[in-house]
């Protein structure tokens, strides 16, 4: 029954509850136009006759939105992990800016899958559906598929499987980036009792994240470039 600050543990994992429901929703709000909305409004077969080519083109935009997010990201929680910072030690402040890359990471993923949306999309009305789908599929379905399946086979078929299947979704990658490297909330969450430490590398899930950035990225310009 007490409200107040009872560590940095604690309300990183509580940030951690918010942020992975909306930075994703706003990344995709961000990035699913960006293309489409330029072929819709007649600009976009005006900026390619520009010396530039489709992947600058393509770059450009997704840098330009991908600065816009993570200068909001940063602004937020830098500004209050300074008020935060008062009082305690310089490990607490390295699992939050842990925190903040990691929230960073995320966005520009969705971002990147926003960008390949709109590439493939055929009009905005389509590509703002697909956003949205996206984003109740990434952020709340998935998970509870592979909660069905594990309850189903009681853990038979995909047990050893599910801590890979994990990886497979940006937002899983966020959550355990964030719960596996604090040890207060760690078994809080549940995941200890799935996932295993060695799976739960900081390095190897950032790797991941990475690589949820380039690949979309990639497809979206192999298709742009056609």
């Amino acid at each position: 029954g007490a409200v107040g600050f009872k560590g940095m543990d604690l309300t990183i994992a509580s940030l951690t509850s918010l942020v992975i429901y909306l930075v994703p929703l706003i990344a995709l709000i961000l990035g699913y136009d960006a293309i489409i909305g330029e072929r819709e409004r007649g600009s976009l077969d005006l900026l390619l006759s520009l010396p530039i080519t489709r992947l600058e083109l393509l770059l450009g935009k997704y840098l330009g939105l991908a600065l816009a997010l993570g200068a909001s990201i940063l602004a937020g929680f830098g500004l209050a992990g300074v008020a935060l910072s008062y009082g305690i030690g310089l490990e607490a402040l390295y699992h939050y800016a842990g925190f903040m890359l990691s929230t960073l990471l995320m966005g520009l993923a969705f971002l990147s899958i926003a960008l390949l949306v709109s590439v493939l999309a055929t009009n905005k009305v389509a590509a703002s559906g697909a956003a949205v789908v996206l984003w109740f599929f990434f952020v709340l379905v998935y998970d509870l598929i592979l909660l069905g399946i594990l309850v189903a086979t009681e853990g038979r078929y995909t047990g050893a499987a599910f801590p890979v299947l994990l990886l497979l979704n940006p937002a899983d990658i966020y959550r355990i980036l964030n719960v596996f490297s604090l040890e207060e909330v760690k078994t809080l969450y549940g995941l200890a009792t799935v996932f295993p430490e060695t799976l739960a590398n900081p390095w190897l899930l950032g790797t991941t994240m990475l690589l949820w950035i380039a690949a979309p990225l990639a497809i979206a310009y192999a298709r742009f470039r056609h």
